[in-house]
């Protein structure tokens, strides 16, 4: 088989942002001998080694590193060509990899991914909807939609909304119980909290009415780190919880869950829109991105 030096130089860039030829062939749906036959190629054409491997990883020399910028580069330049010329009704076609929280996902992208499909028919969306932190270079994602304070020197981020808190709780949890008129008055309750999972740090929970700031410090009946179990013990009666009002806001209307000191709100968390310093947008990743803080500026319940 002819030495096709372009499908070499993609494989050498999927391993190395997956550090892995194993992980790469089952990104590019290919065996793990192709790969190897590939870049043994690419190295034998180039003259040098562009890739050391141990049995643990695999990782770029210094020549490799050098050429993955300008052969990924390339190939993102490749890419905007062929759609510049393409006979198809949009210009921005191909794969587009992307992260973002789950209460992001189902509450507000996905329901209106209708709206991006008829935009974009040409671009194949790989979603990843969770709680984790991911690695962008190392797991191939294009660019993230990101809560909280992004503080990864190697990321460009760009501030695109705020997600909304809500403290609540199901009615017949609070039947009976002592009412709860002020921040003082959670200390009564049991408290459920929820922690990240890549993290293992508590969500903080900051109660705010004109200038009275309150931070919520008692310590937790339990904890959960997945969204979906966290709002099954709110309705399950176990206690109070502080909640996306995304999450919240059908069950606060069909009254299965009620809001708990409605005159003090919560402090919302800043979400972002991030992707590596390193990596160019290609006019697929830029039209996905372009749509989502455009969808997320337009909703009230997202907006800055």
């Amino acid at each position: 088989m002819a030495f096709d030096r372009l499908d070499a130089m993609r494989a050498f860039c999927r391993i190395v942002e997956l550090g892995s030829f194993t992980r790469a062939a089952e990104a590019l749906v290919t065996a793990k001998t192709t790969l190897s036959g590939q870049i043994q190629a690419l190295e034998s054409q180039l003259g040098v080694k562009l890739l050391h491997r141990t049995t643990r990883r695999v990782s770029p020399t210094t020549d490799g590193a050098a050429y993955y910028e300008r052969a990924r580069a390339l190939l993102e330049d490749m890419d905007e060509l062929e759609a510049s010329v393409s006979q198809t009704r949009t210009l921005a076609r191909g794969k587009v990899r992307v992260d973002m929280p789950s209460p992001v996902g189902r509450f507000l992208l996905i329901p209106a991914l209708p709206d991006f499909v008829a935009q974009y028919p040409e671009i194949q969306l790989d979603l990843g909807c969770s709680e984790r932190v991911v690695d962008l270079v190392q797991e191939g994602v294009d660019c993230a939609i990101r809560g909280g304070t992004v503080t990864d020197p190697d990321l460009v981020c760009r501030a695109i909304g705020q997600m909304r808190f809500v403290l609540c709780a199901a009615p017949h949890y609070l039947h009976g119980k002592p009412a709860i008129h002020s921040p003082v008055d959670l200390a009564q309750h049991r408290f459920l909290a929820f922690v990240f999972p890549a993290s293992g740090r508590q969500n903080p929970v900051r109660l705010q009415r004109g200038d009275d700031s309150v931070l919520l410090e008692q310590t937790p009946a339990m904890r959960f780190n997945s969204g979906g179990a966290y709002m099954a013990a709110a309705e399950a009666g176990l206690g109070f919880v502080a909640v996306p009002l995304c999450e919240a806001q059908a069950l606060l209307h069909s009254g299965k869950l009620v809001q708990v000191l409605p005159d003090w709100s919560l402090a919302s968390m800043p979400m972002s829109l991030v992707y590596p310093y390193a990596r160019r947008l290609s006019a697929r990743v830029r039209a996905f991105t372009e749509w989502a803080v455009n969808t997320m500026a337009e909703d009230p319940l997202w907006r800055l």
